[in-house]
């Protein structure tokens, strides 16, 4: 990273306004995201919460505003911005045809990368797909599927990631351990654009949460600062008892299941 992109936001968006139609969907929306941070986009379906990481993607023009990721222009230098983004959508974006090597494989020759061999390894490993690695993806179930679509975002390190509802159709340990990724990742510098309406989701991983309702942002700021928002909770003391989550960890330890969907905590 250059100097000049040390100092400012890896992702600045000011004044972002989109609409489809007679339809608006953003309607002036302004953050600023730090390097090496975790920023999660909170907000229920239909927010525009996909809207906006297309745009700062450059799948899709503005109408209106403007906004620059790694310091380089949406709009004017979309080029740039490709070379420093990964993206990973709401839906799996795999080649059911290759195995989940090929697909790492692709991705590490599109990226023009050395020592591909190592670095599929790596992410194969990390992701749990070892095994399956020689299989076709048209054979995983849709977790494991998930695991490899953000596995192959993470091919080449891009400095700034996108994820797109990153842990939908995962099981707990699967989720757990993309969460572990995404923690890592930020704690090696790369700054990540998460967007979600899972709760305890944006709890668990984000330093600031931007809440996006009706194409605006309505609040912004940390956990403790959001907090901060609501009169202090009454205290009482009542025994806790394991959650669903708690019970299925601690039965199946280490093992991996694929088809099983956690109970979560939605926005509504």
């Amino acid at each position: 990273m250059t100097t000049g992109h040390a100092l400012q936001p890896a992702i600045r968006v000011q004044g972002i306004e989109k609409s489809f139609t007679d339809v608006h969907v953003l309607r002036g929306v302004d953050l600023e995201v730090r390097a090496g941070s975790i920023f999660a986009l909170l907000g229920s379906n239909g927010a525009g919460k996909t809207t906006l990481v297309r745009i700062l993607s450059t799948l899709l023009k503005a109408d209106a505003g403007s906004a620059t990721v790694h310091g380089f222009d949406v709009a004017t230098q979309p080029c740039d911005v490709r070379e420093s983004i990964s993206l990973t959508g709401q839906f799996a974006a795999v080649d059911d045809v290759l195995s989940g090597r090929e697909n790492l494989l692709l991705v590490a020759r599109l990226r023009h990368l050395e020592h591909r061999g190592a670095i599929v390894d790596d992410l194969l490993s990390r992701f749990s797909l070892t095994e399956a690695g020689n299989r076709k993806a048209s054979t995983y179930s849709g977790g494991m599927r998930r695991r490899l679509d953000i596995a192959m975002s993470l091919v080449g390190n891009p400095p700034v990631i996108f994820l797109d509802e990153p842990t939908t159709g995962l099981d707990p340990q699967a989720r757990i351990e993309v969460w572990q990724t995404v923690k890592r990742l930020a704690g090696q510098g790369t700054t990540v654009l998460l967007t979600t309406q899972y709760l305890d989701e944006a709890e668990q991983l984000a330093d600031r949460i931007a809440i996006l309702h009706q194409g605006t942002i309505i609040q912004n700021g940390t956990l403790a600062e959001l907090k901060r928002l609501l009169p202090p909770a009454t205290v009482e003391y009542i025994e806790k008892q394991p959650s669903l989550e708690d019970v299925f960890l601690a039965l199946v330890g280490s093992d991996q299941t694929d088809d099983t969907v956690p109970a979560r905590k939605e926005l509504r």
